[in-house]
């Protein structure tokens, strides 16, 4: 990332910065890698260390179901009821390693004196529905549809969301950082002009005034299988400025450019972002290939040793049929996945898509939850049959029902 410098710092690092009374200002080095990797510094009120209390929350796990078959998945989660926070309402449904996803529908803001910090994994939160303030240590980001939000490790944050605003968001863990591409950035980290996008595209929070106020205050931090909640008496909230090249930031997925070519151009000029053993990929409204000849569909491929999965979130996607928004694709290492039938033929001499969907593609197979099998559409793995061959396969599969999956 960029350097970004906001709100009152002092002019050289590590020196003694006052506030107005004559106290100092406690400096936090909030940085990866021990003191090699990316970093900034953040200028508290009071020093982000005096918890009074600590006390136990909740284990926090994920446990992986299997029911004996190696197959396409079709995943639905538009009927998914919203419920609780966006830390307590979530729904894990894919998860490995490297990575987890699941989709998170919130009906209430966390308790105004509980924020919350995962201490084990950088999150990004993919707006899928619904507005509001997204807001950190750094400061704040309006937040709304198709917006991206990427928030490293150990991020103290909570979301505002508007009351009236239904809220629908993918949300992703990751164990590494989320960063752009490394062959879209220079040697100095700078997004190259081939980029899909460029730093100005990114948004970065903005420093209000500190919050000063004294009080009960809870961060939940998310650590080693667990949520543990240290208490303060002053607000988390009290940083009058902060520099550096580690931060939270909005990037919405509208600012993407898509890369189009001749013929229909590969998953890998989608990527957005990068993390550990996977990637993330934006499919957005774009111009098809322009050879006389070309496919617009995609070519059947098989996925040799990466998992995909896809969220589709408006449109048409060309390539499928029978896959509602809000659903997740899943199509696994070891086989072949393609367009259903009837896609191609009718993808020729069309000249642009509207589809719009994130990707998410992982390089070690992906687990899937009980409640991932719960919303599954298990007819899905036989929908590239001819429609009249494909029912009675299709219900032999439906009538193995949630007992497939053993506890």
């Amino acid at each position: 990332m960029f350097y970004v410098s906001r709100g009152n710092i002092p002019h050289t690092r590590h020196t003694q910065h006052r506030a107005p009374d004559g106290s100092l200002y406690a400096e936090e080095l909030f940085g990866m890698e021990g003191f090699t990797g990316r970093a900034s510094l953040l200028y508290h009120v009071v020093p982000p260390t005096q918890t009074h209390r600590i006390e136990k929350v909740r284990e926090v796990r994920n446990d992986p179901v299997d029911d004996g078959l190696h197959r396409h998945r079709l995943v639905k989660t538009g009927a998914l009821a919203a419920r609780s926070n966006v830390i307590d309402g979530r729904v894990p449904l894919f998860f490995n390693s490297d990575v987890l996803m699941g989709i998170v529908r919130p009906t209430e803001r966390l308790p105004e004196n509980i924020f919350y910090r995962n201490g084990e994994a950088d999150e990004m939160l993919f707006v899928h529905e619904g507005e509001g303030v997204f807001e950190s240590s750094f400061g704040s980001l309006r937040y709304g549809p198709g917006d991206y939000v990427v928030i490293p490790i150990g991020t103290t944050w909570r979301l505002d969301h508007d009351a009236q605003s239904a809220q629908r968001l993918l949300y992703l863990e990751s164990p590494s950082e989320i960063v752009p591409p490394k062959r879209y950035r220079n040697d100095w980290g700078q997004l190259l002009e081939h980029s899909p996008y460029s730093q100005r595209d990114i948004r970065v929070p903005e420093v209000a005034a500190p919050h000063t106020e004294k009080g009960e205050y809870v961060i939940w931090v998310r650590m080693r299988g667990r949520l543990t909640a240290y208490h303060y008496h002053h607000h988390p909230f009290d940083v009058v400025g902060w520099d550096g090249y580690l931060y939270p930031f909005i990037f919405n997925i509208g600012d993407f450019q898509p890369i189009t070519g001749r013929v229909h151009q590969p998953p890998p000029v989608h990527q957005t972002f990068a993390g550990r053993n996977y990637v993330v990929c934006s499919f957005v409204p774009r111009k098809f290939d322009y050879h006389p000849l070309a496919i617009p569909a995609p070519y059947n491929h098989s996925n040799i040793n990466s998992d995909e999965v896809i969220y589709y979130v408006a449109g048409n996607f060309m390539s499928r049929r029978g896959v509602d928004i809000s659903s997740f694709t899943l199509h696994p290492a070891g086989i072949p996945h393609g367009p259903h039938p009837g896609t191609v033929e009718a993808s020729i001499g069309k000249d642009a898509t509207e589809e719009l969907a994130v990707m998410v593609d992982t390089f070690h197979p992906l687990n899937i939850t009980r409640e991932a099998a719960r919303l599954e559409d298990a007819s899905y793995a036989y929908s590239w049959l001819p429609s009249e061959n494909a029912d009675a396969d299709a219900q032999a599969l439906s009538d193995r029902g949630p007992e497939a999956f053993p506890d």
